[in-house]
This record gives C-alpha cells, structure tokens and sequence, in this order.
C-alpha cells in the first residue's frame, strides 16, 4: 500500500507539473515571420496624438534640418555595461547591447540585444514631443536630429557619457534630446528641451514609449516565462500603487490607459525588462496597445499640454532601465521594480531558496555549488522525516511473507484483501503514510528551485563544472538526467519496495525511473542536480539507517 501511494503521488506530480506549465504559458508570443514596418501612426490613448513614423515618413522629413551625422547612419554610445546605438531619424534609441550577457554560449563574443531593430526583430524606444494635435506635433519620430559627433565612449574617471542631439524645425524652434549613460548601470537619463524661437507660444507634451513585436526566440521546454506590459499603476487611494500586467495576446483585444501620478510602465520578458520611470510627482498617462501590424506599445504620455512663450524654454525629464532584473538592484531602481521578478504562485517559497542560494553563491562563488549546500541544507533539515520514511520501508520488509500470504487468500477480491491489509497495519502499529511526507514537503522546495532557475538572471547562463556550462538550459548530452535515473533505481532497489508489490505495481515502479529520466532531459541542469544530489545523499542515509535497524534487531534476537 506504501508503495502504491509513493507511485500514485510521484505519477500525480508529474501531472499537476504538466498541467502547471500548460496554464502558466498561456499562449506564448512567437512572431514567426520577419517583423513588419514600425506603424505609421500611433494613436495615444487619452493624450494628443503623435506620429511613429515608416521608412517613407522618415524620408519625406529628411528635409529638416542638416546632420552632422548622415541620416542614413547611427549615433554609437559605449559604457562598461552597454553598447548602444541612436537613430538620427527621431532621435530614437534604437539597439541596446548588454556587454555582460552572451545572446547564448556557443559564442559568447556575441552580446544580447534587449533593444534590437535587426536580425528579425523590433524592439526600440521612441521619444518626443506632442502638439496640440498631430498636425502640430512640436518634434515626433520623423524629426531629424544631428549630434556633435558620431561615437561616445564612457572614459577611464568618467561617472557618465552625455549623448547630445538638437531638432532644428523651419518654424524656428529647437529641439534637443539628452541621453545620459552612466558607469556601472543600465539606468539612463533622457531629457527633452524646447527652445522657442518661433514668435509664438508653443504647446507641448513630451511623450516616451517602446515599441516592439513579440519575441522571435523559441524559450526551451518547460519554459514559459511573461512576456508583456507591466505597469506600476496608482490605486484610488494616491498613496498606494499595484503592479499589474498585459499579455500581448490580451492587448489583442483590449489597450489599457490609465493617468497617474508617479509609477512606471514597462515591456517585460524572460531575465530582462525595458522600463519608463517619470518623476514621481509627474502627471502622465500611461497606455498600453496594439499598435500596427505586430506591433505593441507601452506609453508615457504627459497629462496636460505645457505652454511655452515665444523666446523661453522649457524641459522634460525621464529616467529609464534597460537592462536584467538583478534582483539586488531591483528595489533601488524604482518603488515596486522588484515586482517584475516572476516567481508566480511560488514566490514565498522561490524567494527564500534565492536567498539561501546567494548566500552560498557568496561562499562558494559558483551557483552550481550553491545548489548542492542547498539540497545539503534540505536533506539535513528533513534527516528525521527521511529516518522515519526508511524505518517505514524496512518495517515494510518484515509484512512481505504476511501481505504475501493475504494476496494468496484473497486472490479474487481486491476489496477484501485492502481490509485485510488496513487491518495489518492497524494491529501491527505500521503508518504506510509515514514515509510519504518527506517527498511532499519537497515538493514545494522542487517547484520554486524550478521558479528560481528558470526566472533569475543571475542563474542565466551561470556555469557549474566540465561541460554543465548554464544551469538554467537542459543537459547538451544528457548525463545528468540518465545519472539521475541511475539513482532512482538504485534508491528503489536498497529499499526493497518491490518485493512487496504485486506484479501491476512492480512494472510501475520499474518504469518510473526511466519515466522520470525521460521528462529530466529537458528540464534545467540545476534542478536536476538537487534531485540527483538529493538521490546521493537519500541512498546514503537509507543505507546507513537500515544497517543501524538490521543491527538492532540482531541485537534484540539475542
């Protein structure tokens, strides 16, 4: 019965962690083709409207104003963190490489690209300023700006690279945009001034929004991260905000605008988020939306036009973070950020397991190792739960010739012969329940280890020993998951479960190791390790308590 229920809970697992993925992934965001266009205008939600323009927009604004950078060229900035490329063409940030992380390991030379308007996809930023209407934009995504120079390199003693860009409109009014790139951080500072020399007043609301197609990249098995608009939204109450989030696939049917005080608005995916952060005293409108073509859009648009007088200026300021959510930073970059860290339903559980985890990272300075205190850590604080599971199976052992004799006796009748074996235990003092509840209090520890793995950008890529060069990826040859299976049927034959199982139960239990192999070659090479290493120390410990209760019956005997 012990064993029937071990196999029933093992088999239920693997089903409620299918289904789990199933919903969770919740129609993934796969744009098969090659990215259309950007959308020839974008409509702001609750705000004046603004121009995004195409190629052939672009090109019929090219009359404004002489570049000293080619309209045709990029502006190129480069820090200790970033590479990062501007469009002349609107001013827009239009690729941003993070220097610290590889697009995959077969060539680490290559940098992934959060922003990215090449290799099949869209993803950039877009900034302005609105008119009244969008017949009177004051400087939308068509305007052309020039820079003083080509490159800026972030210098030995430098704190940050200022990136300057100036709109001069035929109206007589001038534009410039400011970008910021500071050391150490993928934090960067954009401000926005209009100078009016046009002989009248001017009305004007800046705007900041990113705009991009759903990821082309194909996540591994088991993975299905978010991938969206999140938005740091004010409650009713002024004083309090909540974090909420848009799937790609629900802006399809529905756009979200929302005016506000503060907060932030932000396209998230897997390891990394790309986010708006106004002043917090800042009236905007944030608007999340389908744009054109496959194209989405997350907005910050200010509330109300500023009026500027003929021969003033007047500037607008917005912070971004473009970059991985490291979870130590998170908190420093913006009230709520650390939010955007997807554990799920598991976060209570997941987030302690990455504390654990970073305290022996500390340590051992190898997350890999890190992972095998920590099953240390689990195995050593369950050692009595796992003592009473293996004094279950060896108490087991001793029924075999009686349940035995009670499958004989009730050869055609299940029912009985389950009363008769209830009634065994009953007399005899046994729990078969007893060594169940040390593979059910793993389980929540297994599904956030797995939340961990698959969502902290600290553990992306993290290499462990020889070949186990990422954690978060599945074995490139399989052994971890074939050693894994090796130890499971090693555990199941020192415990002796088979010998009391009927022939139905026998197969189960036979197929479950290989089963089980099976689902670990796709599941993340540090989940794998805890289970295995688990295993290690489980044989171990079953080994040395059931010679210590052989001995003592020994004794007892004599």
């Amino acid at each position: 019965m012990e064993n029937r229920r071990l196999a029933l809970i093992a088999v239920i697992g693997v089903i409620l962690f299918t289904l789990y993925k199933l919903w969770q992934t919740d129609y993934p965001d796969v744009a098969s083709a090659p990215p259309p266009p950007p959308p020839t205008e974008v409509q702001q939600l609750g705000a004046p409207a603004v121009a995004a323009g195409t190629a052939a927009a672009m090109a019929q604004a090219g009359t404004a104003g002489a570049a000293a950078v080619p309209v045709s060229g990029r502006i190129t900035v480069t820090t200790d963190r970033v590479v990062a490329q501007i469009s002349p063409v609107g001013g827009d940030l239009v690729r941003l490489e993070l220097t610290d992380y590889p697009q995959d390991m077969k060539d680490p030379s290559v940098k992934f690209a959060l922003l990215n308007d090449q290799d099949g996809r869209y993803f950039i930023l877009e900034s302005g300023l609105a008119g009244a209407s969008s017949s009177e934009s004051i400087a939308d995504t068509r305007a052309i700006y020039q820079s003083p120079q080509p490159d800026y390199h972030l210098l030995d003693g430098q704190d940050a690279v200022d990136v300057p860009l100036s709109y001069s409109s035929p109206s007589g009014y001038v534009v410039h945009k400011l970008f910021r790139f500071h050391r150490g951080s993928y934090s960067i500072d954009l401000s926005q001034t209009l100078e009016n020399h046009s002989g009248h007043e001017l009305q004007a609301s800046p705007f900041t929004q990113f705009v991009r197609t759903p990821s082309n990249g194909k996540e591994p098995p088991f993975v299905g991260s978010f991938t969206g608009v999140g938005i740091y939204e004010q409650k009713a109450d002024p004083a309090n905000y909540r974090f909420v989030t848009y799937t790609f696939k629900k802006l399809d049917d529905t756009s979200y605008s929302h005016p506000q005080t503060g907060g932030w608005i932000a396209m998230l995916q897997h390891y990394f988020i790309a986010a708006v952060i106004p002043k917090t005293d800042e009236a905007l409108v944030f608007n999340g939306s389908k744009g054109a073509g496959q194209t989405y859009i997350a907005q910050a648009v200010g509330q109300k036009l500023v009026s500027v007088a003929d021969g003033q200026q007047q500037t607008f300021v917005t912070s971004l973070y473009i970059g991985p959510k490291e979870q130590k930073s998170l908190d420093a970059i913006a009230p709520g950020m650390n939010l955007t860290q997807n554990y799920g339903l598991w976060t209570p559980i997941s987030a302690v397991l990455f504390k654990i985890l970073s305290f022996f990272h500390g340590i051992t300075g190898n997350w890999g190792w890190s992972i095998v205190l920590l099953t240390v850590s689990v195995k050593l604080s369950f050692f009595k739960l796992s003592e009473a599971q293996y004094r279950s199976t060896a108490k087991m052992r001793k029924f075999t010739p009686r349940i035995q004799e009670l499958r004989e006796r009730y050869a055609g009748d299940r029912e009985k012969l389950n009363k008769a074996t209830m009634e065994l235990y009953k007399k005899e003092g046994f729990n078969p329940l007893a060594g169940c509840w040390p593979l059910l209090i793993q389980m929540p520890i297994f599904f956030g280890l797995y939340r961990v793995l698959i969502e902290s950008v600290e553990l992306r890529q993290a290499p462990f020993v020889l070949w186990l060069n990422d954690l978060s990826a599945a074995d490139p040859y399989f052994v971890l998951p074939v050693l894994y299976g090796i130890s499971m049927w090693a555990q199941q034959r020192l415990s002796g479960q088979s010998a009391t199982m009927d022939p139905a139960q026998q197969k189960v239990m036979n197929i479950m190791p290989i089963g089980l192999t099976g689902l670990f070659l796709f599941f993340p090479v540090g989940l794998v390790l805890y289970w295995l290493i688990s295993n290690l120390i489980g044989i171990a410990q079953q080994w040395i308590i059931t010679r210590r209760i052989e001995r003592d019956a020994a004794a007892a005997k004599r």
